[in-house]
């Protein structure tokens, strides 16, 4: 596969993680070589401060998890390293019978453009905006690249670990 750095298996599932230039490369192959014809979802991650050394996680059990206490059950060690500050994973699907699902994976700098798979699974545009109004991830070629939630004057990518918390006021329809 064209760019392709690294294969994950994990939890049951494959992750295909390709060089960021070559994205739109890869995921053309995906679908025309391979048989993935549908992208049902974009998960763009912010793994700012990622590296620091008070990073723990959390496991989820049959009896669930306290989310007010950090737990790590039994695996005292820091997370694998981040290539780049935002992942973006595309989910992929191929619609034939037993068809695997499929995570293709590109890695990111702040302000780092991306390729817009528009042209190969038209999908991506709704999940492209959404990456970039609430993550600030720019993507290259895409044909409406405009904000989709927040309001066009909006200050910011609300779901960006360094966003400010607090103190937005809330706006009202009707009011100036």
């Amino acid at each position: 596969m064209p760019g392709l750095v690294e294969v994950l298996e994990a939890h049951g599932e494959t992750t295909l993680v390709v060089d960021t230039p070559r994205l739109l490369e890869a995921a053309r192959h995906l679908r025309d070589e391979l048989g993935f014809d549908f992208l049902s979802d974009i998960a763009a991650t912010d793994y700012l401060g990622w590296d620091s050394k008070d990073v723990s996680g959390y496991i989820g059990t049959p009896a669930g998890r306290d989310l007010n206490k950090p737990s790590t059950q039994g695996h005292q060690r820091l997370p694998r390293p981040k290539a780049r500050r935002f992942s973006l994973s595309y989910h992929l699907l191929g619609m034939r019978e037993g068809a695997p699902r499929v995570r293709l994976q590109a890695w990111v700098d702040d302000g780092e453009p991306v390729q817009s798979l528009v042209s190969v699974w038209p999908t991506a545009d709704w999940h492209e905006r959404e990456a970039w109004d609430l993550m600030g991830i720019r993507f290259d070629g895409h044909p409406n690249h405009r904000r989709i939630l927040m309001d066009d004057d909006w200050e910011g990518h609300p779901l960006r670990k360094d966003y400010p918390i607090g103190g937005e006021p809330v706006r009202f329809s009707g009011e100036e």
